[in-house]
């Protein structure tokens, strides 16, 4: 039995039945669950290659490094070849077209987005941050729009980040107050990213969507394999990453409604880390995407250990389940057990959840939603084997996959254009230079003023006043002549009054 045109053959039931997922509702999401080493890798390799093998390009993260396997040519087992056999499948080996990406640019080509496309939600998220600090970070962003500032790399970031804390006091007028104390803790927190890698995944040249949603000439469509083996250590960043993905697609992709085949199937392996402390605010975000991605003709599948994971929420939204073994030593693994169990259609053959718990490597109980959209009878099923390779590829086999894919060189080159951290040295810069050029003006005239001091104008003296002209002591002839004949005048009459009295005196 080969895979029908119309659906993907995911393998056999107990009831000698095919369990195809339907292509034309494989938009309509799904989930992967297990626990370790129960197959769930495996079948998400069956299914990548199936939906690329139909002419729909995949994205799938690689968490462990053997799902690298897909991109070389299966050399099956004979028990595998049996298994086959058993279910009337002709098992034809073979690679699927794989492109490998790397965020970090080791094990692939480099992805990277701009900070100002990844936004302040998924950043504080990225970050860690309180909801005060991510308030701040929402004040970051709207100044870099307000002022035309290039949010490009994290470097952009810090010097915006300083320039807030510089300015404050004018900023906290403007759009609220912006405390100090949450500038510097955002700025460790971006110390801290930068320490883990995360540096590399922002810049330019940013990733194009078009670039990985390709279907090659044979008509199969690009499987993309993102080498998460060194992320995983930073699973704020892995989460963040997918979160932004998806919302680039639901953002790009337009609308298409329920097409017959998927444009992009998307599949988020180790899910839980997208959920573990997420604030509520990207809890709703999540949700969003996922219940109206559908309209784009995108299909998501979470791959995690159980479903209980992944929130009521979003878990409502995934009309296809694969189920593979779990095991209940625990109460709260017999919570997620039962859990498990009730999320499937019953059917009447058995007990599902005991059927989880006896469930072998390559068997699990799949529901699919079927022609008019509802969810079939859950079935105990064997997945069928892969055509690709089980197991990871080797180092030089994946040199050879970069070497030959479409995208080399596109990526490979970091651009360096002008952004916020060079406008802002820019104005620092002049800043300093004309408080500088000040100083050395101040200083010359300084200098001028030593070398030629300045002297106050000396009191001109006051004209002497004219002398005045003294009376002279000289005297003509006709004074001296009038003067003499009045003092004689004088005397003589002087004399007659006192003769005068003096005799009226003695007569008496």
């Amino acid at each position: 039995m080969s895979d029908a045109l119309s659906g993907l053959f995911l393998g056999q039931s107990d009831a000698a039945q095919s369990e195809t997922l339907l292509f034309h509702r494989a938009n309509r999401h799904g989930v992967i669950a297990g626990a370790t080493g129960t197959g769930k890798t495996v079948t998400l390799q069956i299914m990548a290659q199936g939906f690329s093998d139909a002419g729909t390009p995949v994205f799938c993260a690689d968490v462990k490094g053997d799902l690298s396997g897909i991109s070389q040519v299966g050399a099956p087992s004979e028990k595998l070849l049996a298994r086959a056999a058993d279910m009337g499948l002709t098992l034809t080996p073979r690679a699927a077209p794989t492109v490998f990406w790397d965020l970090y640019g080791q094990k692939g080509h480099p992805i990277r987005t701009t900070v100002s496309e990844i936004g302040p939600v998924l950043m504080s998220r990225m970050l860690n941050l309180n909801e005060v600090q991510e308030g701040v970070m929402t004040v970051v962003f709207h100044i870099a729009d307000q002022e035309g500032l290039l949010l490009l790399d994290l470097a952009d970031l810090r010097s915006l980040l300083a320039y807030v804390g510089e300015n404050a006091e004018r900023i906290g007028r403007e759009v609220g107050n912006v405390a100090p104390a949450s500038i510097a803790a955002i700025q460790r927190a971006l110390l801290q990213l930068e320490q883990q890698g995360g540096s590399a995944f922002f810049g330019e040249p940013a990733l194009k969507l078009e670039d990985m949603i390709r279907v090659g000439l044979d008509g199969r469509g690009q499987v993309n394999v993102l080498d998460s083996t060194r992320l995983m250590n930073s699973p704020r960043l892995y989460a963040a990453f997918l979160l932004w993905l998806l919302s680039e697609l639901f953002e790009q992709l337009p609308e298409v409604g329920d097409p017959e085949k998927p444009r992009l199937v998307f599949f988020f392996d180790e899910a839980h880390l997208l959920f573990n402390d997420a604030p509520h605010a990207l809890l709703e975000k999540v949700e969003q995407v996922v219940r109206l991605i559908r309209s784009k003709g995108v299909g998501v599948y979470f791959v995690t250990q159980n479903p209980a994971d992944i929130p009521d929420s979003v878990l409502a939204q995934l009309g296809n389940r694969i189920q593979h073994a779990l095991r209940a030593y625990t109460p709260s693994e017999q919570k997620g057990l039962k859990a498990a169990a009730q999320s499937f259609r019953a059917n009447s053959d058995f007990d599902t959840a005991e059927a989880i718990q006896a469930l072998g490597v390559g068997e699990a109980l799949v529901s699919v939603l079927d022609e008019k959209g509802a969810p079939t009878v859950v079935s105990r099923t064997k997945i069928r084997p892969p055509a690709s390779r089980l197991g990871p590829a080797t180092e030089a086999e994946r040199a050879a996959v970069i070497a030959a894919s479409p995208v080399r060189g596109l990526y490979d080159q970091v651009l360096n254009r002008e952004s916020a951290e060079e406008i802002l040295a820019a104005r620092h810069a002049a800043a300093d230079q004309a408080e500088a050029q000040a100083k050395a003006d101040e200083r010359a005239a300084r200098d001028r003023a030593k070398q030629q001091p300045s002297e106050k104008p000396k009191a001109q003296p006051r004209p002497a006043p004219a002398p005045r002209s003294r009376a002279s002591n000289r005297q003509t002839p006709m004074e001296a002549l009038t003067k003499s004949v009045l003092r004689t005048a004088g005397s003589t009459l002087t004399r007659e009054l006192l003769r005068g009295v003096l005799g009226g005196l003695r007569r008496r």
